[in-house]
């Protein structure tokens, strides 16, 4: 569909002929109007007094078996800084809440689109770790095995990748071996 101020796709992707991702993207021309924000950005510590979970991964690491860590040896392409402790340090029940500090580790180019990539894929690293707290579970530990089913986004505002982004998570139900999960992103002015 292509109209004035909207466009519409529909993309699935097949491999060995079977359908694997069914995708929808809307897009908009962009336009002033009428604007609120019903969330405001929650009041929580700044990322540059938080320590990286590239250290926190390192840590865990050096402390667990070979076979437990293997899924973490790649590099990070993001600077993530929890504000609550990661659900893989701990078998502690949690509240199924987070708040994490993202931005790519390397400058981006001036393309909003390649913004937009980056914080979609980076999007899908927090839901999962977030419905596992309340139980205590974590995939980096191999308490579990998880992958996401159904991911959508939507892009309100624009920002940078490469900036510092406060992801807030939250899972609302779990049960049944799924979880539901969703989240909200801020830049660092709200």
């Amino acid at each position: 569909f292509d109209g004035r101020s909207f466009s519409n796709r529909r993309v699935v992707a097949s491999q060995q002929g079977e359908p694997i991702l069914n995708l929808t993207v809307s897009f908009h021309a962009g336009e002033t109007g009428l604007a609120h924000q019903r969330y405001p950005m929650p009041d929580i510590a700044p990322p540059e007094g938080l320590e990286p979970i590239a250290r926190q991964l390192e840590r865990f690491r050096r402390e667990h078996e070979p076979h437990r860590v293997a899924r973490i040896e790649r590099p990070l392409a993001f600077d993530i800084r929890p504000v609550e402790a990661s659900c893989w340090l701990s078998e502690t029940p949690e509240e199924p809440l987070t708040h994490t500090w993202i931005r790519a580790v390397a400058p981006l180019p001036d393309d909003p689109r390649v913004h937009r990539a980056v914080l979609a894929y980076a999007s899908d690293m927090q839901l999962l770790m977030t419905a596992l707290r309340p139980h205590g579970k974590s995939m980096i530990r191999g308490d579990v095995r998880g992958a996401s089913l159904d991911h959508a986004v939507w892009f309100h505002e624009p920002f940078r990748a490469d900036e510092w982004l406060l992801y807030v998570t939250e899972s609302p139900w779990a049960g049944h071996g799924r979880g539901f999960a969703r989240g909200q992103i801020f830049t660092r002015d709200g």
